[in-house]
């Protein structure tokens, strides 16, 4: 437990150090070159102001983190420990897929200089295709079990073929649900830092070194992006950030082999979601008539009711927070 603890603060402090240095650099060169924020005519109009802040700082936490777990995954790789390098390394992956097709998004915002990317049918069909790689070589490598743990029981359901499935709709479900939550400065940043709490939390308690050290570099990259992320933001991560950050949830939580507490920890993510599924469902049934948020995804709904920013990312850390603990509980 002590060398545990150890090793995740030595991962956690050099992955800030990296991404501070990498922020330092950066973010300078994204606003030289105008690789800046296009925003959404049909958006709020107190985030006119942001047009043209740096975009896709996203890389800045993702090199920072990697850099540190390259280093990590030599050391299991020589320790010999593959089985407990193959689980982070396939996370990892699948977090640098998605990352990679937020980096094509936000590429094709900035050529259109508009708030236009990929179309939803790509970006949702490049999605599976990255779910469904992960979840194939996740099987043929044995790193899977179709087994589903019920939350705050001790029954397993085995759902067979059928549990590949509903894993690929919570991969790409959770990874765009991380991706909606981006939409205020420093909410995705500042709520996937809770999360990533109590994945290190699960990882000392249970001794789980792989979980332990992949959140740690997410911990300490986080903490030094939102720096610069949070309000008045200097930079965003784009698509490319919070895709890759989807990707990274969605992984862990089959390096804890707990899907649904993950749905439970993840909470505040899931509600954005549906809270657009809601919206654009009621909106459409009601024949472009009613709308049950003032704007969606649900952020956008309190800042209409006249939120602050900061307040928004206090609140919905507070309540990721509890639902963290509930997840604990489901363990």
């Amino acid at each position: 437990m002590k060398q545990l603890v150890i090793e995740f603060l030595a991962v956690g402090v050099s992955s800030f150090l990296i991404t501070a240095i990498l922020c330092h650099f950066i973010i300078p060169a994204l606003s030289a070159k105008h690789i800046g924020q296009s925003i959404r005519e049909e958006g709020p109009k107190s985030h006119f102001s942001k047009a043209g802040t740096p975009t896709m700082g996203g890389i800045c936490f993702i090199t920072g983190m990697l850099a540190v777990l390259l280093v990590v995954s030599v050391i299991y790789f020589v320790r010999a420990e593959q089985n407990k390098l193959i689980p982070m390394a396939l996370t990892l992956c699948l977090a640098l897929l998605n990352g990679l097709i937020g980096l094509f998004d936000d590429y094709k915002k900035l050529v259109h200089k508009k708030n236009e990317g990929l179309k939803a049918w790509q970006k949702f069909a490049l999605q599976c295709v990255a779910a469904a790689l992960y979840l194939a070589i996740m099987r043929f490598t044995g790193n899977i079990d179709t087994a589903l743990h019920i939350p705050f029981t001790d029954i397993m359901v085995d759902f067979g073929a059928l549990y590949y499935v509903g894993a690929l709709v919570f991969i790409v479900g959770l990874v765009n649900s991380v991706n909606l939550t981006d939409g205020i400065d420093g909410l995705a940043t500042s709520v996937t830092l809770v999360v990533c709490a109590f994945l290190a939390f699960i990882g000392l308690n249970f001794l789980n070194s792989s979980i332990t050290l992949i959140s740690a570099a997410l911990i300490g990259s986080l903490l030094a992006f939102l720096r610069k992320n949070c309000h008045t933001a200097e930079v965003f991560m784009g698509d490319t950030g919070s895709l890759f950050l989807g990707g990274a949830m969605a992984g862990a939580a089959f390096m804890i082999n707990d899907m649904l507490v993950m749905v439970i920890a993840c909470g505040v993510f899931i509600f954005e979601m549906l809270s657009v599924v809601i919206q654009v469902t009621v909106f459409k049934a009601s024949g472009r008539k009613k709308r049950v948020f003032l704007m969606a995804p649900a952020h956008h709904h309190f800042e209409a009711k006249g939120w602050s920013e900061n307040k928004i990312v206090l609140v919905f850390s507070i309540v990721s927070l509890a639902l963290c603990a509930l997840a604990w509980f489901g363990l």
